[in-house]
C-alpha cells in the first residue's frame, strides 16, 4: 500500500538553491516591470488622451523582438544563459533610470517615452530566450514540471504586487517619479540575486553562427506540429483578446476610478493566474492536457468578452481574475510541452521563436486593440477580441488534431534533432 503523499512534494523545486535565487531575481525584476507599465500607461493617456498611442507603447516594446529574435536566441544558446540574464537585468536598471530622469524633468512630449521603451524591448527580447531556456538548467527533469508551476506562480505573483504597488505610488505621490524610483531598486536587486546563481552544466554542441544555426529554431518547431499549434494558438488568442492595453481607458471613462482602481485592474488577471498555479503546482494535470489546453484558451476568450461589457468595477475585477486563470492553464500546458520536446542546445532558438509567438504577442496585441479601438471604440473592441478567440480556437482543432490528443505531458520527451544522427564532435 502506497504511503501518505509528502506534503512537500508540491514545493520540490524550492530545495534546489539556484531555482530559488532565480526565482528572487525573476519576481523582482517583474514586479519592477509591471508597476513601470501602469506608470507608463496613465502618463502617456495623461498627455495625449488618446487610446491609440496605448497602442504606441505596446507596438515600441514589439517591435525590438521581432527584429532580434534569431540573434537573441542563438546568443542564449552560444552564451552562458546567467550572464545574458545579467547583462538585461542590468538593462532594466538602465531604462527605470531614465525614465525616472524624464518623469523628474516632467517632460510632456510622449517621444522620448516611446524612445526607452524601445530600448525596453531589446532588452525584454534577450531576457525572454535567456529566462525561458535556463530552467532546465536549475532543477532535474524530473521536478520540471513542478518548477513550470511555480515559476508561472512566482511570475503572477509578481503581476500582483507590481501594478498594485505602482497605482498606489502613482496615486499618493501624484506622478511617475516615484513609480519609476522604486523600479529602478528593485532592478539591482534582481540583479544583485542573478549574480549568485549556478547553473547546471550541460553538454552542448559548438555551432558557428551560420545563416542556418540561426534558422534552426525555425525549422525545428515548424517540423513539430505539436509545438507549432500550441503556440500559434496563444499567438492568435493574445493577440485578439489583448484588452490589457485599454484598461486606463476601461479604468477612467467607464469604470471611473483612478490610477488605484487601474492598479487593481492590472492585478486581477495575476491574482486568477496565480491561484491557478498553485493549484496545479499540488496537484497536477495528470491527462488530457490537449482538451484541456483548448478549453482553457475558450475560457479565456470568453471572460475577455465579459470584462468587455461590464460597467461594473466588482464584475469588471471578477472577469479578470478568471481571465487570468484560464491563461494559466494554458501556460502551464505549453510552457512544458515545448521546454520537454526541446533538446537544450536548442532552446535558446526555440525560446526565441516562442518568445515571438508568445511573448511579443501581448505587445501587438496591445497595438491592435488600441488601433480597433481607435476605429470601433474601446467597448466593441474588446467584445470583438474575445469572439475572434473562440473562432481562433475551432480553427486549430481541425488544423492541428495532435493538439485535441495530448494526453500526460510527463510522457512527452524531447524530439530529436539533424544533429542526433551526427558523431558527438565538439561537446563542451
Amino acid at each position: 500500500m502506497p504511503g501518505p503523499p509528502d506534503s512537500r512534494a508540491g514545493r520540490i523545486a524550492f530545495t534546489h538553491p539556484d531555482f530559488v535565487l532565480f526565482e528572487i531575481a525573476r519576481f523582482l525584476v517583474v514586479s519592477a516591470f509591471e508597476m513601470q507599465a501602469v506608470a507608463v500607461g496613465w502618463q502617456v493617456y495623461d498627455i495625449t488622451k488618446r487610446a491609440l498611442d496605448l497602442g504606441l507603447v505596446g507596438l515600441a516594446q514589439f517591435l525590438p523582438g521581432i527584429l532580434l529574435f534569431l540573434v537573441s536566441g542563438h546568443t542564449s544558446d552560444r552564451f552562458e544563459r546567467r550572464k545574458v540574464l545579467g547583462a538585461c537585468y542590468a538593462g532594466y536598471v538602465l531604462c527605470s533610470g531614465l525614465l525616472l530622469i524624464l518623469a523628474v524633468r516632467s517632460t510632456r512630449a510622449v517621444l522620448p517615452i516611446y524612445g526607452v521603451l524601445v530600448l525596453l524591448g531589446v532588452v525584454r527580447s534577450f531576457n525572454g530566450t535567456a529566462s525561458r531556456s535556463i530552467l532546465p538548467q536549475l532543477v532535474p527533469e524530473k521536478h520540471f514540471s513542478n518548477a513550470v508551476a511555480w515559476n508561472a506562480t512566482v511570475f503572477q505573483a509578481a503581476t500582483i504586487l507590481g501594478p498594485s504597488l505602482g497605482g498606489i505610488l502613482y496615486a499618493v505621490f501624484r506622478g511617475p517619479s516615484a513609480v519609476y524610483a522604486v523600479a529602478l531598486l528593485t532592478a539591482v536587486g534582481a540583479l544583485l540575486s542573478m549574480f549568485r546563481i549556478k547553473t547546471r552544466p550541460q553538454a552542448r554542441r559548438r555551432e558557428p553562427m551560420t545563416l542556418k544555426t540561426v534558422l534552426a529554431g525555425l525549422h525545428f518547431i515548424w517540423r513539430e506540429k505539436l509545438i507549432l499549434g500550441a503556440i500559434s494558438l496563444d499567438l492568435f488568442a493574445v493577440l485578439l483578446g489583448g484588452a490589457v492595453a485599454l484598461l486606463p481607458v476601461y479604468a477612467r471613462e467607464i469604470l471611473h476610478t483612478g490610477p488605484w482602481g487601474l492598479g487593481l485592474l492590472r492585478t486581477a488577471p495575476g491574482v486568477g493566474a496565480a491561484l491557478m498555479a498553485v493549484a496545479l503546482a499540488h496537484r497536477p494535470l495528470r491527462g488530457r492536457a490537449g482538451p484541456m489546453l483548448l478549453w482553457s484558451v475558450a475560457g479565456f476568450g470568453i471572460c475577455t468578452m465579459l470584462f468587455g461589457v461590464s460597467t461594473s468595477l466588482v464584475l469588471s475585477l471578477v472577469s479578470l481574475i478568471f481571465l487570468g486563470a484560464a491563461d494559466m492553464i494554458s501556460v502551464i500546458i505549453r510552457a512544458t510541452l515545448v521546454q520537454l520536446r526541446t533538446p537544450d542546445e536548442m532552446r535558446g532558438r526555440v525560446m526565441a521563436v516562442d518568445m515571438v509567438f508568445i511573448g511579443t504577442s501581448n505587445e501587438l496585441g496591445q497595438f491592435e486593440s488600441g488601433l480597433t479601438a481607435q476605429w470601433f471604440g474601446t467597448v466593441p473592441a474588446v467584445v470583438l477580441g474575445g469572439v475572434g478567440t473562440l473562432v481562433v480556437i475551432a480553427l486549430w482543432a481541425w488544423m492541428f488534431p495532435d493538439l485535441r490528443r495530448i494526453g500526460a505531458l510527463h510522457t512527452l520527451g524531447a524530439a530529436p534533432t539533424e544533429a542526433d544522427s551526427e558523431a558527438g564532435e565538439g561537446l563542451t
